[in-house]
């Protein structure tokens, strides 16, 4: 098994969080920022380069929320998703956003929770409750 490595950011500000609304298999599902490591990247480039590419926000890492391995079943395919917190800095409304994504947006839990069919996976409310809960952990686990 050789699990994808990807990056997601929890991004809060006043209750509500930062979602993008994807276009994946045929519908529109909602994710956090995230997305796929890149080579010769940290990981804490990569989730501030996702967030900024897939909603317009500069952010803040502030933490590591958990460390997840998702197997979709759609494809049989093994993600290891490294999820940080992060607090929003600066939206950048005139920047295009990646081409699979449809708008960024911002849901509080209940709002999210309210559409199940529309979650990309499980992992979407799980590491909102996840931060929710708490503790954070610190950024200095990551030994890039």
């Amino acid at each position: 098994m050789r699990p994808h490595i990807t990056v997601a950011t929890i991004v809060e500000d006043q209750g509500r969080f930062l979602m993008v609304e994807e276009f994946k298999a045929g519908k529109h599902v909602f994710n956090q920022p995230a997305g796929h490591l890149e080579a010769n990247e940290s990981l804490l480039d990569a989730a501030r380069r996702e967030t900024l590419e897939e909603s317009a926000w500069e952010v803040e890492l502030t933490g590591i929320v958990g460390i997840y391995l998702y197997t979709a079943p759609s494809n049989g395919v093994t993600y290891q998703r490294v999820c940080f917190a992060a607090r929003p800095l600066k939206h950048h409304p005139q920047r295009p956003l990646d081409s699979d994504i449809v708008r960024a947006l911002w849901l509080s839990r209940d709002e999210l929770l309210a559409v199940p069919e529309r979650w990309r996976s499980e992992l979407v409310p799980r590491c909102i409750d996840d931060y929710l809960a708490g503790p954070l952990h610190s950024l200095a686990l990551i030994r890039d």
